[in-house]
């Protein structure tokens, strides 16, 4: 199923974490209360950034990882780019 979703949020300290999830609400959620990811021990989320839609289990993690390899400067363009679908779906950051 395509339902996995590949994200990018900015955090309090300016940096960019990238994840996958199918539910963007509650990862959000989980994240700023520490219980998703340990990057977020030392960091709190502040919004998301990015969003790319309609990936399965195995593309999503494929573009997650692609992403991460991107340098800071790619993934800042990458946020500009009409690959971001942030405006395709509604969330609260």
């Amino acid at each position: 199923m395509k339902n996995w979703l590949v994200y990018i949020i900015q955090c309090a300290d300016e940096s960019l974490y990238t994840g996958i999830t199918i539910d963007i609400k509650k990862r959000f959620q989980q994240h700023s209360s520490q219980q998703g990811a340990k990057y977020f021990r030392a960091r709190k989320p502040k919004k998301i950034v990015y969003l790319e839609l309609d990936h399965d289990r195995s593309s999503a993690s494929k573009r997650e990882y692609a992403i991460k390899q991107l340098s800071r400067a790619d993934k800042i363009c990458l946020i500009a780019s009409n690959k971001n679908q942030k405006s395709g779906l509604k969330t609260k950051d």
